[in-house]
């Protein structure tokens, strides 16, 4: 069962990613969903995105951004829903420490597409690392690329 703290760390959470930072917003990044159970981040292609202008495709730093973003707030979401008693000061005190330790990415196909959807699970969830795994698709549900990210929660 998910407690009102853990859905208001949450909705705190996608509110600094989706509104908060610049980068995403340059990027035009946009959370569909983000619960206990997982994430959905899209990005819809714009002439900015373009890595290859020769074939249209979506520049392999967005979909790498794209994945790193997805694995953080999935590994934040583990961390959140690894116990039920957390404050929300603790849970905005885990926040600040969040980041990427390690992160890889295969890319299967050429980024084509106007909709690219990321989406994430976690593997291992500790209390001071996670491990998730992450993979993009367009709208058509083509597997694009998939990431495995090492994240510091604590």
């Amino acid at each position: 069962m998910t407690t009102e703290v853990q859905l208001n760390a949450l909705k705190q959470v996608a509110e600094i990613f989706d509104k908060h930072v610049p980068f995403h917003n340059l990027l035009g990044l946009d959370i569909k969903r983000y619960d206990t159970e997982g994430v959905e981040v899209v990005i819809r292609m714009k002439p900015e995105l373009i890595g290859n202008i020769h074939q249209n495709i979506l520049h392999g730093g967005v979909t790498a951004t794209l994945l790193d973003v997805v694995g953080g707030l999935t590994a934040f979401a583990g961390l959140v829903s690894s116990r039920e008693d957390w404050t929300i000061e603790q849970l905005e005190k885990r926040l600040t420490t969040l980041g990427t330790i390690d992160m890889r990415v295969d890319f299967l196909r050429p980024g084509r597409g106007e909709v690219f959807t990321g989406t994430g699970c976690v593997i291992r969830s500790g209390n001071r690392v996670s491990v998730c795994r992450m993979e993009l698709h367009n709208e058509e549900g083509t597997h694009l690329a998939f990431g495995t990210g090492t994240y510091m929660v604590g």
